[in-house]
């Protein structure tokens, strides 16, 4: 008799991806004609194909994940990968995000000569990664799907072999992502001693059912929210972030600050909304501890900084406080609000990235703040689209950002946790001083003389001003972006 062969459909689109990120690497290296004229008739000019072909190959994961995504839950591979409505959905927000990576930084990386098949292979696998994680729903899988995403990042960070400042930033990633893997290695080890299963879903009955060992279950979830503290850039285990967006090349830093975030709020979801959610009272107050650290230290410490990306990376670690002050509350309001924030937040930082890349020329990265002096001045376009995302990011209607926030508020004090409502306004209310600021310096100061004021080319204008205008309207209409992720959280929660 002949084993049955193994439904693959689900998987369909990772297959893609795989294939394709393999082909961009042979095309790349193998094919003379990828060069094109760039003006300057020297060798090492940039290369189109690859990039061409990740933006086809996302093009197309995106068909196959609408085409074979039905609502209905479908596993593959043994039950170790599951296809189901949030998957879906944050498959398709994940390549939005790398077609947005990829349009906004081409210029960048060409002026760099840094715009080769190595980058978009990363990225390829890197997307990769992240849709494995997206769709685990065994142990084993999430772990093989972080370790690919964090190794392609730390590729990517030290892309730029040439700068002492990145090379340094690659290295303390790997560093610190070895010690956050050995944790949730750890972590899991210790679930599995204990409940005798890696996946998730018969953990989770195994844990419903009582365990007798109270104290390796406690163990085993402080390594693993610790792990999982460091994939999100939460504090206490957010050092990493704020030299990591800093030392990485621009256009890494906006694909490391926007993407990623997607698939560590699967990661969370899948370990502990499917797999340890009657351990929900456990993992509650460790989540509550990390959440006010992160806005206490990511809206504290971004107020003293002049770099703009330093400056975002600590209010990266504020937002992720507010994402995990939606999942803390451990049901489908809080569920629903967590996913609108970590959507609306990927889309707010793409715009946000991809003009600091959008105004940074060859010589010349636009990472102080200083350098957004008089911006107004000079393009008053990009002031404004730099203005709507600031103004959202801070919490300020009618922007999305300020919804993303009121439906987290909305699920805590839902939950009886009125206490960290009130102390996530409070620091919400701080945080809003260093996104005015840089409102206030585009349109009250005089420009720098050294300031650029954007070259980048036509297609990533358009998607910047896309981008921009998409967070005004999505401010201004956003029941139907909310009605999807109440409906994709009712098909997936099991």
């Amino acid at each position: 008799m002949t084993p049955p062969l193994p439904d693959l459909l689900p998987a369909v689109p990772e297959i893609l991806v795989l294939v394709m990120a393999c082909v961009v690497l042979m095309v790349e290296a193998y094919d003379p004609r990828a060069r094109v004229p760039a003006g300057t008739g020297e060798a090492g000019e940039p290369r189109v194909a690859g990039y061409v072909l990740t933006l086809l190959t996302l093009l197309a994961a995106a068909g196959l994940t609408a085409f074979t995504g039905g609502g209905e839950i479908a596993y593959a591979f043994s039950g170790m990968f599951v296809d189901d409505a949030m998957a879906d959905l944050l498959k398709l927000m994940t390549y939005l995000s790398g077609i947005a990576a990829a349009i906004y930084s081409r210029q960048y990386l060409a002026e760099r000569q840094l715009m080769r098949g190595e980058y978009f292979a990363l990225l390829l696998f890197a997307v990769l990664g992240m849709m494995v994680m997206i769709s685990a729903s065994h142990l084993l899988t999430l772990y093989l799907g972080l370790e690919l995403l964090s190794l392609s990042l730390y590729a990517m960070v030290a892309l730029q072999r040439d700068s002492a400042q990145a090379v340094e930033a690659a290295m303390k990633y790997f560093v610190l992502g070895a010690l956050a893997s050995g944790l949730l290695l750890y972590g899991m080890s210790m679930l599995y001693g204990l409940t005798g299963t890696l996946e998730l879903a018969m953990m989770a009955e195994v844990l419903d059912a009582g365990v007798e060992n109270k104290v390796v279950l406690a163990f085993g979830l402080v390594f693993l929210v610790a792990g999982l503290g460091f994939k999100l850039g939460a504090a206490p285990f957010h050092m990493w972030v704020p030299d990591i967006y800093h030392g990485a090349p621009s256009a890494v830093t906006l694909f490391i600050g926007s993407a990623p975030k997607l698939a560590a709020f699967a990661f969370v979801m899948r370990l502990l909304a499917d797999g340890l959610q009657p351990a929900h009272g456990d993992w509650q107050q460790m989540l509550a501890v990390m959440a006010v650290l992160s806005l206490a230290i990511g809206n504290l410490a971004a107020i003293m900084q002049t770099n703009i990306k330093r400056m975002l990376a600590y209010s990266t670690i504020s937002h992720m406080g507010f994402l995990l002050l939606g999942v803390l509350t451990g049901d489908f309001s809080g569920y629903t609000s967590a996913l609108y924030y970590v959507i609306t937040y990927v889309i707010m930082s793409l715009g946000a990235f991809g003009l600091v890349v959008h105004l940074s020329r060859a010589g010349y990265e636009a990472e102080n703040l200083d350098d957004y002096k008089g911006l107004n001045a000079r393009a008053p376009w990009l002031a404004a689209l730099m203005g709507i995302l600031m103004l959202s990011m801070a919490g300020l209607p009618p922007f999305v950002g300020f919804y993303a926030k009121l439906a987290v508020l909305q699920a805590l004090v839902g939950a009886g946790w009125t206490w960290l409502a009130v102390v996530a306004v409070l620091f919400s209310l701080i945080g809003a001083y260093y996104y005015l600021r840089v409102v206030k310096l585009m349109y009250f100061d005089s420009p720098h003389p050294q300031a650029p004021a954007g070259a980048a080319s036509g297609d990533a204008r358009l998607l910047l001003s896309v981008n921009g205008l998409g967070v005004l309207l999505l401010g201004i209409l956003p029941q139907p972006l909310m009605a999807l992720c109440v409906n994709t959280m009712q098909l997936s929660l099991r």
